[in-house]
Order: C-alpha cells, then structure tokens, then sequence
C-alpha cells in the first residue's frame, strides 16, 4: 500500500492555495469549486486549510490509520506536486514536518521497498512513467 494511504498527515498541516483557473468554474474537470473559498484576487484555497487547525475539507483520514483524498483525480496542483519523503528518492521536509507534527515518524526508503509506488494514481497507467508492472519472476528451469 502506497504510504501516504495510512497518513493523510500533510491535507492537516498546510494550506492549500491554487490559481482560480484551477477551478472546476474556470477548467473543466477542476476543483470543485464548492470545497474551495478566495484567498486573494487570484488565489483559491481548499475550505479547512486558510487558518488553524488546518483540515483539508476533501481529506477522509484518520491521520496515522488510512488516509484518502475524496477529489483525487481533480485535486489541485500544489497537492499533485507534494511528494512524500523518499518516494524519488530524496527526503521531503514538508513530509516530514507534517508526520513529526502528528507523531508519526518520518518515512525512509525502506517504505518505498514494494512493486508499484505509484499503483494508486487516477491516471489510468500502471505507474507514473507509464510503464507496466514488470512481470513476475519464474523460478529457474532445471536442466
């Protein structure tokens, strides 16, 4: 399972602001704009993220236990840009600042050790480069 379907961690710790183009009044197949309120004259932002406590109002979690965002496939770009902590390879401070807060441990490149990192996307491709799975290994033929 992809680790950041236990978490939900960072929906309760940022706020999350877009351009109104992304919205579904503005883009076909965008925010809802419903879950959405201004921030500025060109800014949304996610309803439950403009003050503290942060909460996104798309997010079903229980942080730390299963974790899904009810708009994933129209979520808006700064959530499509988060990456979690070693998921390329790399740590992400704002993974891990949002896990600290929450008393999760940060996540390391053991929780990436699994076939399809990316296998919970909405896109419709078996990964993000859009290569498939590879295929299961065989046991050795005996000669």
């Amino acid at each position: 399972m992809h680790p950041c379907l236990s978490c939900g961690a960072c929906c309760t710790r940022y706020r999350v602001a877009f351009h109104w183009l992304e919205s579904d009044e503005a883009t076909e197949g965008g925010v809802p704009a419903a879950l959405a309120e201004r921030l500025d004259a060109h800014r949304l932002c996610m309803r439950g993220t403009r003050s503290e406590p942060v909460r996104c109002i798309a997010l079903d979690a229980r942080i730390g236990e299963y974790s899904r965002c009810t708009i994933h496939p129209r979520r808006p770009s700064v959530c499509r840009e988060v990456e979690a902590s070693w998921e390329s390879g790399r740590p992400s401070h704002q993974c891990d600042q949002a896990r600290i807060a929450h008393g999760l441990a940060p996540l390391t490149a053991a929780d990436w050790r699994w076939r399809d990192a990316a296998g919970n996307d909405d896109d419709g491709r078996p990964d993000d480069n859009g290569d498939p799975p590879p295929a299961p290994r065989l046991p050795p033929i005996a000669a």
